[in-house]
């Protein structure tokens, strides 16, 4: 299963993009978005579960992401606002069949599918 992000690019601080992540026509139970900024490990960003009425968030985006997906065309979406220049990093889209539990969702080991990653830029 190949998971495919897309939607990076460079912006100025305050602005707006938004992520893509697809998956081989298909859809899963739990997606998640991850990022890694350079020299430092990756981290969690955010978690939707399958009925998309579920989401979950990191302190440092609560409030500024917003995770949907549609399941028609299976796809999740992160739609990222008043980006800050500490929001720049690679972001990943990674998934599981199955459940995860709240407390868990930023656990990488537990997903079992990511994608290649695609580069957000925020300028100051």
């Amino acid at each position: 299963v190949q998971l495919q992000a897309s939607g990076g690019g460079l912006v100025q601080a305050g602005g707006s993009l938004r992520l893509s992540c697809a998956a081989s026509g298909r859809t899963f139970y739990t997606t998640a978005w991850f990022r890694q900024a350079p020299g430092k490990e990756r981290e969690w960003v955010s978690t939707i579960r399958w009925s998309g009425s579920n989401t979950y968030y990191a302190d440092s985006v609560k409030g500024r992401f917003t995770i949907s997906k549609d399941n028609a065309k299976k796809e999740v979406y992160l739609q990222m606002s008043s980006l800050k220049p500490e929001d720049t990093a690679v972001y990943y889209c990674a998934a599981k069949d199955g459940h995860i539990i709240v407390s868990a969702m930023n656990r990488e080991g537990l997903y079992d599918y990511w994608g290649q990653g695609t580069q957000v830029t925020v300028s100051s």
